[in-house]
């Protein structure tokens, strides 16, 4: 209704308007000078006979007096449904002057009839009815009541932390389009019952009830140098209350203390898993990078690019990415240019494959590494068990070829990022990596001017194909989360974790070693999938609760994937000097042995003899047992060729 009566008056031409406006004032001046006489004689002053007269002539002094000053003073130029506190002080100038006038002529000098006390009543009544007009103006015509509505139909938040980022972050959605803060929690009880800026602070163990009450749907966590033991135990309470959390970046990520909305995300992977991240050994992580010559191969995937600019914080004085992707090698190398800032490090961006020993070498002779990274490798075990030709020469055959030509070379460390699934492995990504491993601990042995390591660990969170992106995904889409199996478990750790820990492990090898990381405890991913649904405030739809808002969906094992994953073959870990990286005994055959069994696996390669090579693997590697459909769902015949 107030839309349909603003949009005409907005409709009219100029001129119109300010004749409007100006009777508008011209009506309050007359109804002031009415109620100052009200004011002063405590009863109305009626509208007829001859007392109808005397407040006339002040009625007559007023409209002479305020309409000229309004004019001049450009009362009817603002654009009135804009005008703001500039417009407001004008107002209040003009209806000073028009005060000074108006007292003196009614109160200094008199009229007969008018009391003299009208002449600083009226003023007073002038300046609060104009000033409140314009502002009614600003509010309807100019649509502030329609951002109040939609202020009401935001979905509803409190600010867990009433300190200063909590306060800065309440200032800043003041005006928020996105949602309306209600209140604070805070562990502080002192502050429990207060209000701060308007807003009650309520204390935690009321959330339940105020997500009923305030119909809460959000809680935004603004405690940014909380520790990690209480951020879980609070994520766990909000997680019980079916609230979504959202956080703050840490402390070291808020530019000088100021705080706004867009600091808001979801939670970071480390508040899914719960783990209490170690802090790096800065002299492990400097032994092999800085002030040398580093080459990650593989550097635009995820775990290379992570170790890129892991390495590029301890300054290395040339930092080699070698990559067979152009976009990835050109994304990779535009965030490290912009990291630098003025660093000495040299960064050179090699387009190249791991199994090209001949590109290789050239790049190794260019820039003689002093520590080679070995990153490159296909990981998807879906993709690389429909593809294993190519997955085993890229990941097994491409190690051979980084590592024997970084032996030629002279490179002093080589790193292999290796992974869980090589332990027992049912897929060909696994048995391909484990192989990789053999090589190089029996290079290791042969050839020991080379310091060749391994680092085994688990997923990786937040890397492509990981299950975190792909639920989020999923929980945004509205559902179903995918799940192959609902006993799945995995070893999981952040991806900047990772990079830390394989460099500091790489600084400890002696030369064949397998470090293995301390993933924690495996997580089973249901329980995952669970948490991420509740802590985004939504309800798991299943038959117990057919209203729910997400439902998780089995979709059965994919080709080549296990239920369980380990990090030993066998169960004789020893632990380093670092409390998250131990070292494995693992069994591999001497290198003549193995170099006699690798040329063969070429050949098979070659001949592209899928059964071959998967006869092979399962006399290699230890514990290797396929799922009866693994090779059989990659090849149906020579048509096929491209898929095997």
């Amino acid at each position: 209704m107030l839309n349909r009566i603003a949009l005409p008056i907005l409709a009219m031409p100029r001129p119109a308007k300010r004749v409007v406006v100006l009777s508008v004032d011209a009506a309050l001046c007359v109804l002031t000078v009415w109620l100052a006489y009200y004011l002063r004689l405590g009863e109305w002053v009626k509208l007829s006979g001859d007392s109808f007269w005397q407040p006339m002539s002040a009625v007559g002094v007023s409209l002479v007096l305020a309409l000229p000053i309004f004019i001049v003073n450009g009362f009817y130029r603002a654009i009135f449904r804009y005008s703001g506190l500039a417009a407001l002080m004008t107002v209040l100038k003009a209806c000073a002057v028009y005060t000074l006038l108006f007292a003196t002529v009614i109160t200094a000098f008199g009229i007969d009839g008018v009391p003299r006390t009208v002449g600083l009543i009226q003023p007073l009544l002038l300046l609060f009815t104009v000033g409140a007009s314009r502002l009614m103006a600003r509010f309807w015509l100019g649509g502030l009541y329609r951002n109040q509505l939609r202020m009401i139909a935001l979905p509803r938040v409190l600010i867990y932390g009433a300190g200063n980022a909590g306060r800065q972050l309440a200032a800043a959605m003041a005006n928020s389009h996105e949602m309306r803060v209600v209140g604070f929690m805070d562990d502080d009880d002192r502050l429990h019952g207060h209000v701060l800026n308007g807003l009650s602070i309520y204390s935690p163990a009321d959330l339940p009830g105020l997500v009923s009450s305030l119909q809460v749907s959000t809680v935004l966590l603004a405690i940014p140098s909380l520790s990690r033991h209480r951020r879980n135990e609070l994520i766990a309470q909000m997680q019980r209350a079916h609230v979504q959390v959202r956080t703050l970046p840490a402390v070291t990520e808020l530019a000088q203390g100021v705080v706004s909305t867009s600091d808001l995300r979801e939670l970071d992977i480390d508040d899914l898993l719960g783990r209490e991240p170690v802090s790096p050994n800065h002299i492990l992580l400097g032994k092999n990078i800085t002030d040398k010559v580093v080459l990650v191969t593989g550097a635009g995937g995820s775990i290379g690019s992570e170790l890129c600019r892991q390495i590029l914080a301890v300054g290395p004085s040339t930092l080699v990415l070698v990559e067979q992707s152009e976009f990835a090698l050109y994304e990779i190398q535009q965030e490290l240019q912009e990291r630098l800032d003025g660093d000495a490090t040299l960064l050179v961006p090699v387009l190249a494959s791991v199994r090209d020993a001949q590109r290789l070498g050239e790049v190794m002779a260019d820039w003689k590494p002093d520590t080679v990274y070995h990153a490159a490798a296909y990981k998807h075990v879906p993709l690389v068990e429909h593809n294993p030709i190519e997955g085993i020469r890229n990941n097994t055959l491409g190690t051979l070829t980084a590592a024997q030509v970084a032996l030629a070379h002279g490179v002093a460390d080589f790193v292999l990022i290796s992974t869980d699934k090589a332990v027992r492995p049912t897929n060909i990504m696994g048995a391909s990596k484990r192989l990789a491993e053999m090589a190089l601990q029996a290079l290791a042995e042969s050839a020991p001017r080379t310091r060749f390591s391994m680092v085994r660990f688990g997923n990786v969170l937040g890397s492509s194909g990981s299950v975190v992106p792909k639920f989020r995904r999923q929980i945004r889409d509205g559902g179903p989360i995918t799940l192959t199996h609902p006993d799945m478990t995995r070893y999981f750790m952040t991806i900047p974790e990772a990079a830390q820990l394989v460099i500091q492990a790489g600084a400890m090898a002696k030369g064949g070693d397998v470090f293995v990381l301390d993933m924690g405890d495996p997580v089973k991913i249901h329980d995952l999938a669970t948490r991420m649904i509740e802590l985004s405030g939504l309800c798991i739809k299943d038959a117990n609760n057919p209203d729910g808002d997400i439902e998780i969906e089995i979709t059965g094992l994919r080709p080549g994937e296990k239920l369980f994953e380990e990090l030993l073959i066998g169960n004789n870990p020893r632990p380093t000097s670092h409390p998250r990286i131990m070292k494995a005994h693992e069994e591999f055959l001497a290198w003549p042995a193995l170099l006699e069994k690798l040329r063969l696996l070429e050949d098979l390669l070659d001949q592209r003899n899928v059964e071959g090579t998967k006869q092979l693997l399962i006399e290699l590697v230890s514990g290797y047992a396929p799922q009866d459909n693994t090779i059989e769902t990659a090849i149906v015949d020579s048509r096929l060729r491209y898929s095997v």
